[in-house]
């Protein structure tokens, strides 16, 4: 098990994507076979890996570091791929999401894997802080997946306007909900994931500005936090227009939920590669509150 790597659970889900495509030339119960178990094996090699990541650095993934961070957010969408297909097998939810996770997984490639050791410092020095920091991490990476679930969900929706508009039939074997039910589930996953991000920004801006005496103080110039302030107002801008519509709007909601959430998505993952290789900032995820963290050597004395 120690020997887990990134390659072992992108390989795997990319024969399963690769599986739901050619599900696109008819059906195939060894086609379904196939993805189940390739996924079904690069969700426990990518849990064992975690594990791991989680043994070496003494952090729980969503803290050790951005690389981990975001092969969370991935491992989420795993699992709710694999949960779904669980109930309807024919559920096309595949061809939309598996594509998302590989990008998410390759993305992980390019950011710091090194254990983020300004969070282990802010450990030592007050305990209670930890705690907080783990809450930010975790109402953020629950809110990205719900916007996850709100893009694929919105690709969904205009896939299948588009297939009923030209009078076009689903292969056998693979299958879209109603228009109305993709709707109703695209709302949802809006109104949810819109608070949770909320509350996991302001998490993190309490956070830094408990920070604001140490050595580098958060920075509400700096670009990463200027992008996430953007699209948090885009977000809400959204949120509010959702509340206030008509249902009728549902392509429309559709359309913003996958603009919206990609460009936040997108803008997130891109700066943090930026920041892991320039080193021009180092407020992600997992390193928004630990940045003016004092050195071991400070701690020690």
């Amino acid at each position: 098990m120690a020997n887990v790597t990134v390659f072992c659970f992108l390989a795997s889900y990319l024969v399963s994507g690769v599986m739901e495509a050619l599900r696109l030339r008819g059906k195939s119960s060894f086609n379904k076979l196939v993805l189940r178990g390739f996924a079904l094996a690069g969700l426990i090699a990518h849990t064992i890996y975690l594990f791991n990541r989680s043994q070496q650095t003494s952090l729980p993934p969503l803290l050790s570091s951005t690389h981990d961070w975001l092969l969370v957010l991935a491992w989420l969408a795993i699992v709710f791929y694999i949960f779904l297909t669980l109930f309807d097998s024919d559920l096309a939810i595949g061809l939309f999401l598996i594509p998302i996770v590989l990008a998410l997984i390759g993305s992980a490639y390019f950011l710091q894997q090194a254990p983020n050791q300004l969070v282990s410092q802010e450990i030592l020095i007050k305990e209670a802080r930890h705690g907080w920091a783990m809450l930010h991490a975790s109402l953020l990476v629950l809110g990205m997946a719900g916007g996850l679930v709100a893009l694929v969900l919105g690709m969904m929706y205009l896939t299948q306007h588009r297939r009923l508009r030209q009078k076009q039939t689903m292969k056998e074997g693979l299958s879209l909900p109603s228009l109305g039910r993709i709707a109703r589930l695209n709302w949802w996953s809006v109104v949810i994931s819109v608070p949770l991000l909320t509350l996991g920004m302001a998490v993190g801006v309490g956070l830094g500005l408990s920070t604001q005496q140490g050595d580098s103080p958060l920075s509400f110039t700096d670009p990463v936090i200027v992008t996430y302030g953007i699209a948090w107002l885009v977000m809400i801008g959204f949120f509010v227009w959702l509340l206030t519509t008509s249902r009728s709007q549902d392509r429309q909601t559709a359309s913003l939920s996958i603009w919206i959430f990609s460009f936040l998505i997108i803008s997130v993952v891109v700066l943090q590669i930026i920041s892991s290789k320039l080193d021009i900032s180092s407020h992600g995820p997992t390193q928004t509150t630990t940045s003016v963290a004092p050195s071991l050597k400070e701690v020690s004395e």
